[in-house]
Order: structure tokens, then sequence, then C-alpha cells
């Protein structure tokens, strides 16, 4: 009881300091009077243990059992990295366009393009099955923390410890598995080891394409408009779910349709699965992030990004294929540099400082909480300055699928073909004995090579090495010697000699060891920076076990001191995510709370109907029955981050008012640190939805569902 009444004064005294003051506010502000929030670490509640009382004292509303039942049963995890949800009795499931763009065209027909038409099933017949694709709806949630602890207490090293935890995880998964036939069990852990929850998943592999708009329409402005707002997006796609008999999945657990939307001040209800945060961190592995992490990535992604937006430029804008990809580069690229200029925000760190000293107070003012938890701050900074030690040689010698040209992966081939070759031949694998080893090599280099793009890639690599390697070593001496930009990347092409399939055929007819010892620096990279690479990756294995530990131990203290008041990190589990429907001041103006299909218009038009603002025929003549004055997008204040995407919007009344599809700029911090000042969650609205599906594309098969909450007769 003593630590939950000192858990309530602090949650007290954070909500009473530090007036809300808009990031980008906060010049001339002395940080050191600066204080954290009452909800800097977020509003991503438990299923397992909802705030009741303070979903009375803020909006008087008090879920009851049956409607959390309800409200977690209706929610589903969409493959591996989207939220989703049941809306009609029939199995049809609502998650986001950009959730499953990727997998569209594995259903498309000769001569269809689905991310340039869209399509619509007319009928159940046409339901298209798509593969890969599955959804899991959450039954069972147990609390095994006990169980787990017990287990992991007996190890006696960070290995120990961490092996025997892991070992009990899968044996409480093993059992729930046997006893409960058809349901899948995760052990989760939360707050750091500070609290175990095992989830028990009911995973539907029949899913069936059934609406989806066309890509233009669904993500209007494309990299421009991500993460912004005023938003003109109908980022929406519908599914359904067939049972073991090949049936439209019949049930109880769904999310009726609202026919009212929402208003400003509205309280609506986030349900998904947030994917991960890191607002449990210390400042120590804050500053990580900030002055090693992100400055090694945002480079390369802004690089990456600039070689995609040619090359769809160059297509005229016509591979659709191609502009899902950059897409999805974009979203990466604004999500590390909104979350980098975050941790650079000295108003910020300095809320999330204020937390952590009243934090690391209140565990050293408490003899016993000290003498167990008192050494973890210390403990962290010291394995994170060890990590910021190696890790720009670990990401320099990695190599990336994202970013890395061939000539490495085809050097490693070579490496690894040169070392079998060194072998008896009844020793070696298969590949590498008689006309097998004649096919492998011959089949080293690609048949179809792009030699430009490669060569853009290659100008990123070369940028990474430059980066973050000392430009004073031998590899960087040896590759490059002395030049760097345009320079180097002519350099390296000069010296090599993997460049075709006849240059390797003729390399080898070398000896091994003289490949092995070949000057070629792509070569030459592979085997100077390999064998180093796994030492430093066991080595930052090390100090992820400490501080997987360490962090475990910082979850206990920091459950001991404020119990469930403050919600774990995000872990792609099902979350309940409160907020009101809400406006706010930026650039000098005010945001609207709604938009509406006029907008769509006015950036189509405004921007002359160039790409990304470009849209399909049907905006030119459109229907006469599409009422453009109606909401499209709307704002509200939830706590979101990747991993939200695709979940349901609700009321008190657990009707659907919208579907989560993005944050806006200001929301981009929200990996470390949840605001409230301008913070805002972008939603498709319901009206926008039953607007485009009825009246634009016509599929009212689809609307009808929606609003009756079953097929019709």
């Amino acid at each position: 009881m003593l630590f939950k009444k000192l858990s309530l004064l602090i949650i007290l005294s954070l909500s009473l300091t530090s007036a809300c003051i808009p990031q980008s506010v906060h010049y001339g502000i002395d940080l050191d009077t600066v204080k954290a929030q009452r909800f800097d670490m977020g509003k991503m509640w438990m299923f397992e243990n909802p705030p009741l009382q303070y979903f009375q004292e803020e909006y008087n509303f008090i879920p009851t059992n049956e409607w959390l039942e309800k409200v977690q049963k209706s929610a589903l995890k969409f493959a591996q990295w989207c939220s989703a949800s049941f809306v009609s009795e029939d199995g049809l499931v609502m998650t986001n366009h950009h959730c499953a763009r990727g997998n569209l065209q594995s259903v498309a027909e000769e001569g269809e393009d689905l991310l340039r038409d869209g399509f619509f099933a007319a009928s159940l017949d046409e339901e298209r099955r798509m593969p890969g694709i599955f959804v899991e709806q959450l039954l069972i949630i147990e609390d095994v923390t006990d169980e787990v602890k017990s287990a992991a207490s007996a190890g006696k090293t960070d290995q120990e410890i961490i092996k025997l935890r892991d070992e009990k995880i899968a044996e409480i998964e093993k059992r729930f598995s046997e006893q409960y036939e058809g349901l899948r069990f995760k052990v989760t852990s939360l707050y750091h080891g500070g609290k175990y929850s095992l989830y028990g998943y009911k995973r539907y592999d029949d899913v069936r394409l059934v609406f989806a708009p066309d890509l233009r329409t669904a993500k209007l402005g494309g990299d421009y408009d991500n993460f912004t707002y005023p938003r003109y997006g109908l980022d929406c796609t519908f599914f359904r779910v067939y049972d073991d008999e090949g049936k439209p999945l019949k049930t109880q657990y769904y999310f009726k349709w609202s026919r009212k939307g929402v208003v400003e001040d509205d309280v609506v209800f986030v349900v998904g699965n947030p994917g991960s945060t890191n607002r449990l961190n210390t400042m120590a592995q804050i500053e990580f992030l900030r002055d090693v992490q992100y400055p090694m990535l945002v480079p390369v992604f802004k690089e990456l990004y600039d070689i995609l937006y040619h090359q769809v430029m160059d297509s005229n804008a016509e591979d659709y294929n191609l502009i899902a990809r950059l897409y999805s580069i974009g979203n990466g690229l604004k999500v590390y540099e909104g979350t980098y200029k975050g941790l650079l925000d000295p108003y910020l760190l300095a809320r999330k400082k204020d937390f952590e000293n009243q934090f690391r107070s209140a565990v050293n003012n408490n003899p016993d909480l000290k003498s167990e938890y008192g050494h973890i701050w210390n403990d962290i900074q010291r394995t994170r300055s060890e990590a910021a030690g190696i890790a720009r040689k670990i990401f320099a010698y990695n190599l990336s699928q994202l970013y890395t040209p061939i000539y490495y992966f085809i050097a490693r081939d070579i490496v690894k073909i040169a070392e079998q070759l060194k072998l008896p031949e009844d020793e070696r694998m298969e590949l590498y004995k008689g006309d097998e080893l004649k096919y492998t090599i011959e089949s080293l280099f690609p048949l179809e090579f792009d030699e430009e793009y490669h060569r853009q890639l290659l100008a990123i690599h070369t940028g990474v090495l430059l980066r973050n390697l000392d430009p004073g070593s031998e590899l960087i001496k040896k590759m490059f010697n002395g030049k760097a930009g345009p320079d180097a990347v002519d350099y390296l092409l000069s010296k090599s000699k993997i460049l075709s399939a006849d240059e390797i055929i003729e390399l080898f007819k070398q000896t091994p060891d003289n490949i092995l010892k070949s000057d070629d620096p792509f070569i030459y990279f592979i085997m100077n920076t390999q064998e180093e690479l796994a030492a430093l990756r066991q080595q930052m294995k090390s100090l992820q076990d400490a501080e997987a530990v360490n962090n475990k131990l910082l979850g206990e203290a920091l459950f001991a001191i404020y119990g469930d008041s403050i919600p774990p990190d995000a872990t792609f589990t099902l979350r309940l995510a409160d907020g009101i429907v809400k406006g706010y001041d930026y650039n000098g103006t005010r945001a609207p709370v709604v938009t509406t299909f006029y907008g769509v218009l006015d950036r189509y038009y405004s921007f002359n109907k160039q790409f990304p603002f470009n849209l399909p025929e049907i905006w030119e003549n459109l229907p006469e029955e599409l009422q453009l004055h109606k909401p499209l997008n709307f704002i509200s204040t939830n706590d979101i981050i990747g991993g939200n995407s695709g979940s349901a919007v609700i009321n008190k009344n657990a009707e659907i008012v919208g579907l989560a599809f993005d944050g806006n700029i200001e929301s981009l911090p929200n990996n470390f640190i949840y605001t409230t000042e301008a913070n805002r969650t972008i939603n498709v609205h319901s009206e926008g939805m039953i607007e485009a599906i009825s009246n634009l594309y016509k599929a009212k098969r689809v609307s009808d569902e929606l609003l009756n909450g079953k097929l019709s007769e």
C-alpha cells in the first residue's frame, strides 16, 4: 500500500506541473524548471488492468466487463505488422489500405493492377483469398509473472537468468497450447520484465479480399502528406474471414458502425496493437539513440528515398509496385527523422530527465528498493557507453538487404566458395562439388542486373563506411585511397574484378588462396570485416544481455513505485488508448477537427494533378450521389505508434467512428515520450468510409453490411 500511495502522490505532482507548452515554443525556458507531465509515459492501457477509476474521473465512463470483453474480442492483429477488427457478424474485417498494399497484387488476375485501380468483390464468390495473410483474435489473458520470475531468479549470471527465463516461457506456452487446442500462446514481457502476461490467440488463415480503394485515393499526397495534417486519405481496406468449411465466419464479437460519427470533444478509444515504444528508457539509453543510432540511420534513408523517388518519376509515376516501395521507405524516413528531431529537443529531454530524477529519488529514498535497484542507472550508463564504442563499426560492417549493393554479397559468396575449395572434395558441401560447383559459380552474378541502381546503392554504402569508420584505418585507406563521394565509388569499381559473370568465372581460374588474397575491394572488405563483425556482435550481445537484466530490474522498480498507473511500453499486444476529438494550433493557424472530400479536390487541382497528388479518372467525373461535404478524416488525442495502423476508433458505445491510420508530425517523438499539446492521431472518419464505398466506388454491398452489421439477405 505504501508504494501505491507514493505512486498516487507522484502522479498528482506530475499532473500539476509545467503548463502545456506547444513543442517548438520552448525558447527561453529555464530547462531546470521543466517538469515531467502526467502522461509522458503514455496511455496505452492493458486490457488485463484498465484504469477504470481514471476513465470515470476523466470521462464519467466506466467500461463494464461485458464492454471490455466485447472490445477485446472484436479487435484483431492483422498479420505480423498491423491491427484490424471485426465489423460484422459475418467475419468482415477492417484495416488500413497501407497494411495490405504490399500483398494486394498477389491476388491480381491477368491485366489487373489492384494498386492502380482498387478492388471490389460484387459477391461472396468474387472475394479472393490472400496468400500469407492471417488475423489473430485475443481470447485468453493470464498473469504468469510469479512463475517466470521464480524460474529466472535461480540464475547466477546474466546469461543464466535469461536462459532460465526463456525456458520457463517456452514451457508455459507449450503447456497452455496443449490445454487449449486450436489456440496459439505467447508470453509477453511488460515493464521490461516487471510483469509477464500470457496471451492466447485464435488464428484465422482464410482471409479474403472484399474491398480496397485505389492507392492514389488511399494515400493522396504520398510522402509529402504522410505524417501531416490536414489530411485527405481513404486509407481503408476490407477483408472477410472464412471458417474451416469455407463459409463466412460467424462471430458474436464485432464492432457495430456508428451512424452519428464524431464531433469535437467526443471521447474516443483506439483499440489495437501498438508495436514498440521506448518510453521507459533511461536517459543513457535515450542519449544513445540520439547520439549514435539515429545519426546512422537517417542519412541512409534519405539517400535511399532519393534514389527510389527518381525511379518513380522516371516511370512517369505509373509503376505502382515501385510507388508502394517508395512510400514504405518514405514512411521510415519520416519516422526516423521526426524521432531524431524529438531527441534533439531540449524541452522534451528535460521532461524525460525530470521523470528519471523523480523515479530514481523514489527508489533511493527507500532503503530496501535502493539496495535492490539503486545501481540500475549506473549499470545501464556503462553498457550504453560500451555499446556506443562498437555500434558504428557493427553498422558499417553489416551487409544490409536494404542499401548494400550486390557486389558485397557476391564477394561474400566468392569467399565462401573459395574456402570450400580449400577442403578435400569429399568434405565440401554438395553445392561446391563437380557440376554443382560450376553452376554455383556461374549463377553468382544475376541474369538481370540494373548497373546504375547498384552504383547508386554503392554510393550509399560508401557513405556508411566513410561516416562510421576511422578514416585512418587500414580498411578505409585500402578501399578508397583517400577518395570520397563519387570519386570513391569510381575507385571501387575501377579496382574490382567481380563486376560481371565472365570476370567471376575468370577469377575462379586462380587458386583458392589467391582468390582470398585478392585486392578486389569487395573481397578485401569481406575478408577483413566479417570475422571481426562476428566478434563485435557477440560483444554487443553480452552488453544487451546485461542490459536486459537491468531493464528487467528497472521495470520491477517502476512497477513497485507506480504500479499500473503507468502503462508498459508497447509490445504489439492489445491496448486501449483513450482520447478526445480535438483540433490544435500549428503554423500560425488552427487545424480543423475534420477534413472533407472537398479537400481531396483542392489537393488534386492545387498541385496541377501531378504525382503524388494525382487521382484516378473517377475524380474527374464524380457521381452525383457523392456528398463532398461529408467528413473524410478527423483527429484525436489518442496515443498510438507503429502497429496501431488499422486500429478501430470507437465511442463509449463500442461503435466504429473511425479507423486510425497515421499520426501528425508532432506525434513522431511518440517512441520515447507521449505529449498532449499537439500530438494527434489521424483517422478515417466512419461517415467518409461509407460515403466513398457506397457513392464513389459503388460498393454498396460493403457499405450496407457495415451499417447493418451483417450480410444482406
